[in-house]
């Protein structure tokens, strides 16, 4: 029987941070759950952001971790990714994340014959079951237009891509708050990672 794989993407620089805390329970859960579970913390492998001129035209990448990551991405049925929000944004290493791994031609794709210079319509590939997208701010989401970023992970990366089942969750502020407030937090991103799966 074919195990499910799961992958969880840690966008925040620092080990003690509580995007970490975030992962690990959303890894736990997954595991106990008996997926089987690869956590990449970006920062801590030392993943370089930076597209190359050929990447940036659509050629494969020629980055032996580059690679690796879209295959573990290519072999997952479930996805999450941790972030902090910096200038309303993700972190440049997982942007840079994003714009090297779900490359043209792994992530999503064109009709045979056609490109996106003649105005074709992508084709997502991703085989995705589920995405989960879990990011901390120290700011709430302006009020009135919803979560800009919410749309750009949901719309602009997932679903362009093929992933249909995508949770987003911002927790905001992260300061200042109280050790009870990160708790219940560490709880609902446990019961957000058991519903994926659902």
């Amino acid at each position: 029987m074919k195990v499910a794989k799961a992958l969880v993407i840690i966008g925040h620089p620092a080990p003690s941070s509580f995007n970490h805390a975030l992962a690990a329970r959303v890894a736990e859960v997954w595991q106990a759950s008996g997926l089987e579970v690869a956590v990449l913390d970006l920062a801590a492998i030392g993943f370089d952001p930076c597209l190359t001129p050929a990447e940036a035209r659509g050629a494969p990448s020629a980055d032996k971790q580059v690679q690796a990551h879209i295959a573990a991405l290519l072999a997952a049925d479930y996805l999450a990714i941790v972030h902090p929000v910096m200038w309303g944004m993700p972190p440049a290493i997982l942007k840079g994340w994003i714009d090297r791994v779900f490359a043209l031609g792994s992530a999503y794709g064109f009709a045979t014959g056609t490109s996106e210079a003649e105005g074709a319509p992508a084709i997502g590939l991703l085989r995705l079951t589920r995405a989960l997208v879990l990011c901390t701010s120290n700011a709430e989401p302006s009020q009135g237009g919803g979560d800009p970023l919410e749309q750009i992970w949901c719309d602009g990366i997932f679903r362009f891509c093929g992933v249909v089942q995508v949770d987003y969750r911002s927790f905001a502020p992260l300061v200042p708050n109280t050790d009870a407030t990160r708790a219940g937090w560490l709880d609902e991103a446990g019961v957000l990672a058991a519903e994926a799966l659902r």
